[in-house]
């Protein structure tokens, strides 16, 4: 098993910095809108980030406001975010029990820096 896991996708520029950030360490890139996360890793995740789902969904994009998304509850933009995994916000680095957004791709600094 990869020692790290990145949420990436490829069309994202940010994305494609914390790729290159991360060029050889071990790492498992899992393209999750090619290969969507189901709402339990998603809970997962936002549990290691330390973060509710309106703190990591895209809200500048083009759907969320479709959606109506802008005064939903937490439970809503979960169930949104599960069904349409673009609008999660990326890339996301997952190290065991630990994540970090990469916005900026710098702070992936913080989990390869540290000591396991």
């Amino acid at each position: 098993m990869a020692k790290y896991i990145l949420w990436h996708n490829p069309r994202c520029s940010k994305s494609r910095d914390g790729l290159k950030f991360l060029e050889g360490l071990d790492v498992e890139v899992r393209k999750y809108i090619n290969k969507p996360p189901s709402c339990e890793e998603l809970k997962d995740v936002l549990k290691k980030l330390g973060m509710k789902p309106s703190e990591l969904v895209r809200k500048k994009e083009k759907l969320f406001k479709e959606l109506g998304l802008n005064n939903a509850n937490e439970d809503t933009i979960l169930k949104a975010m599960c069904e349409h995994p673009k609008l999660i916000e990326r890339p996301i680095l997952i190290k065991g029990e630990k994540a970090i957004l990469g916005r900026p791709v710098d702070r992936f600094k913080e989990l390869v820096d540290e000591k396991s």
